[in-house]
């Protein structure tokens, strides 16, 4: 599956490294299927979004997945992608960025000629520069916060409202940051998605998380508290938490954080394993 990384250091910048993918030969070592594309999204410190990524046909091609990327910012989106729709090229690679937001996925929605009819009556059709069902899901929600004169929770739980009653859905887990704010969502229950509450600001140490997949550095962390999403735990810290199906998390400025269950039930058009194609079944299970 794809790999998602989401980090809130509050409203004072800081500085993070990030490496997207660790050495080429242990990779191939650990999978049996190879990432097809990395990027990475941060606000800067004057709240400007950036947006770094690239698609990888070749192990050749990596060096920007495995060279290590110093960003400083408030917030941090970083995304490794194993691609289900749409080609290897840039516009299908992770993060995305629509009015100022970043946005990452990580799952299999299809019906997409019924979202992009969607997108025609919001008017938004526009939006979608790819081939992506993550960019098309983002694109809704983008149209949904118009529609909600610019309140993203509003407009983010409107549209997965309408996806999870219209269209078929594997798992949609996304992650949606703006300058100041960050939401994770995970649903259903097909993959994991996990908080880790630094807020405490106790840590003796900077942060330092790792997989095989992505790794984050910052010694400007130490002492200072922040907010961690990733995909899978990255250290033995006991604070992680896996999220629950179905819950919105939000956190604000200030690292306040909000959680709720907003879609307690599972969509109406549930996938099962045995319904994905064989490219989506590698792509969301590379190591199986």
């Amino acid at each position: 599956m794809c790999r998602l990384f989401g980090l809130h250091v509050g409203t004072t910048a800081a500085t993070a490294t990030f490496w997207l993918l660790g050495a080429p030969d242990n990779l191939i070592a650990q999978s049996r299927r190879n990432p097809e594309g990395a990027g990475l999204g941060v606000f800067d410190a004057q709240g400007h979004p950036h947006v770094y990524k690239q698609p990888m046909a070749a192990w050749r091609d990596a060096d920007f997945a495995t060279e290590a990327h110093e960003l400083t910012g408030t917030t941090f989106v970083a995304h490794v992608r194993y691609a289900t729709t749409g080609a290897l090229d840039v516009v299908n690679t992770h993060p995305f960025c629509q009015d100022g937001r970043i946005f990452a996925h990580n799952g299999v929605v299809e019906g997409l000629d019924a979202i992009d009819a969607r997108l025609r009556e919001l008017g938004a059709a526009d939006l979608v520069a790819g081939q992506t069902d993550s960019e098309r899901v983002f694109a809704l929600i983008t149209a949904e916060t118009r529609s909600a004169a610019g309140d993203v929770t509003a407009g983010l739980t409107a549209a997965v409202r309408w996806l999870a009653a219209a269209v078929p859905i594997y798992a949609l887990n996304v992650l949606l940051s703006t300058a100041t704010d960050l939401w994770a969502l995970r649903y259903p229950d097909t993959h994991g998605l996990y908080l880790l509450d630094r807020r405490d600001g106790a840590a003796p140490y900077g942060l330092s998380l790792y997989t095989q997949r992505i790794r984050a550095e910052s010694e400007q962390l130490r002492g200072r508290p922040a907010v961690v999403f990733a995909s899978e735990p990255m250290d033995t810290d006991p604070r992680w938490q896996l999220i629950a199906p179905g819950e919105l998390v939000h956190v604000g400025p200030d690292l306040t954080i909000t959680r709720d269950v907003v879609f307690p039930d599972p969509p109406v058009r549930r996938m099962r394993r045995e319904d994905l194609s064989a490219a989506a079944l590698a792509a969301q299970h590379p190591n199986a």
